[in-house]
C-alpha cells in the first residue's frame, strides 16, 4: 500500500495535517519546515504518486489538497485491519474465560 509508506514519513504526516485543514501552495508548505524547497517539493511528489494529495494550477500558484480516495484507500486498510484484530482478539478473550472456568472447575475438585 502505497499511501501508507507515504505518511511514514514525519514530514509528509505533517503535509497530510497541514492540508487536512485548508490548502496551500507549496511556497506555504515550504515556510512550516526547516528543510529546502525541493525537499519539500520531493515529499509532494510522494504524496502525489501515492493518490493523497492533488495539485491544481491557479495563474502562477499550484495549489495543494488532499485527495479524498486516497484516505479512503487508508481508512478501508485500517477497518480490515482493525476487523481483523477484534476477532483475534475475541478469539484470545474466549479461550482465557475457557482456561479460568477450567481452572476454578479443577481447584473445586481437588482434595
Amino acid at each position: 500500500m502505497q499511501s501508507l509508506l507515504a505518511i511514514a514519513d514525519p514530514t509528509r504526516r505533517r503535509i497530510v495535517e497541514l492540508l487536512a485543514v485548508r490548502e496551500r501552495t507549496a511556497g506555504e508548505l515550504v515556510r512550516e519546515f526547516d528543510v529546502s524547497a525541493p525537499a519539500i517539493s520531493q515529499h509532494l511528489n510522494v504524496l502525489r504518486e501515492a493518490g493523497l494529495i492533488v495539485t491544481r494550477t491557479e495563474g502562477q500558484s499550484r495549489i495543494q489538497s488532499l485527495n479524498p480516495a486516497g484516505l479512503d484507500e487508508l481508512e478501508t486498510w485500517l477497518e480490515e485491519t482493525r476487523a481483523v484484530w477484534s476477532r483475534r482478539l475475541d478469539v484470545l478473550e474466549r479461550e482465557l474465560r475457557a482456561g479460568d472456568a477450567a481452572k476454578k472447575k479443577a481447584r473445586k475438585t481437588s482434595p
